[in-house]
């Protein structure tokens, strides 16, 4: 197989007429074009191997390491190619190499961004399954028949039906729990006619650390629980909070008071901070900050 570097631009030399020249730089791109694709194919064949080790059969997505590599490539990149173009054509790529390792098929809400935000995500021709609510989509993780959903960002004030991240302070089946994974879009400079929304990716893969991330933490407190004391005791604790959300409906147990809290960092389940207060918060998900969002 040919490689890039058996590719480098020969050496401007005067080919007469700029027709010929025209031909020789054609000439050059269709070489170039062979050793992208050999590269590709050679890609394929390490993921390939990267599945036959897998040790269990969740799925295959790694949204952190996929942050991780972008954000590397995009710390190297240099030249007239567009900076989105890079995480453009690598957002396909990981897609199409994660369909090597089990097939895509995502569940998303019909209305606003998300089907838009999905297929930005994991590739324009992904399977895409519509529902008209965040449970529908929700449940298709639970039933292990799409491999991650991707759901509308919590927002004060929202309908029980839209608040699905209560569902995920208490899951049904431990071995099809659910959690937060990524936030959308990752490339935040967002040009002409791209979709303006956000939405959450929830899978039933355990989020993954990309060394710039943000965790959501949930809990239930005592009815009479205030937005101050709660923000006061994450503090106290060591948490930098973001976004907080309360709610209080009246199917939460005893009443009892249900938030979201958005903290800096990648926060694991058997972090010391978690101890220090009373209720235990419980880890649904961390994402990696997107592009554009990072300090």
């Amino acid at each position: 197989m040919s490689s890039l570097a058996e590719t480098a631009p020969a050496e401007s030399a005067d080919h007469g007429d700029p027709a010929t020249l025209l031909a020789s730089l054609r000439a050059e791109l269709d070489g170039l074009d062979d050793a992208l694709h050999d590269t590709l194919m050679r890609r394929a064949e390490v993921v390939g191997r990267i599945a036959a080790l897998r040790v269990k059969d969740g799925p295959p997505l790694r949204p952190g390491r996929e942050a991780v590599i972008l954000r590397r490539l995009l710390a190297r990149h240099r030249g007239a190619l567009p900076r989105h173009g890079i995480v453009r054509v690598w957002r396909e790529l990981i897609a199409a190499m994660t369909e090597i390792q089990k097939p895509l098929v995502i569940a998303a809400c019909s209305g606003g961004d998300g089907a838009a935000l999905a297929r930005e995500q994991f590739g324009a021709l992904v399977a895409l399954r519509l529902h008209e609510s965040p449970a529908q989509a929700l449940g298709e993780v639970a039933e292990g028949t799409a491999v991650a959903a991707v759901l509308p960002v919590p927002a004060e004030g929202e309908t029980p039906a839209r608040a699905w991240w209560t569902g995920l302070l208490h899951p049904g089946r431990d071995d099809r729990r659910a959690y937060v994974v990524a936030k959308l879009p990752f490339w935040m400079p967002r040009p002409e006619g791209a979709p303006r929304g956000q939405a959450l990716v929830v899978s039933a893969a355990e989020p993954d650390p990309s060394g710039q991330d943000r965790t959501l933490l949930a809990l239930e407190m005592p009815p009479e629980s205030s937005r101050a004391r709660l923000a006061d005791a994450l503090a106290g604790a060591g948490f930098q909070t973001g976004t907080l959300i309360l709610r209080r409906d009246a199917d939460a147990r005893g009443g009892a008071t249900r938030a979201l809290v958005d903290v800096a960092g990648f926060v694991t389940a058997s972090d010391p901070r978690l101890a220090a207060l009373s209720p235990r918060p419980a880890v649904v998900g961390a994402y990696a900050v997107p592009l554009g969002d990072m300090a």
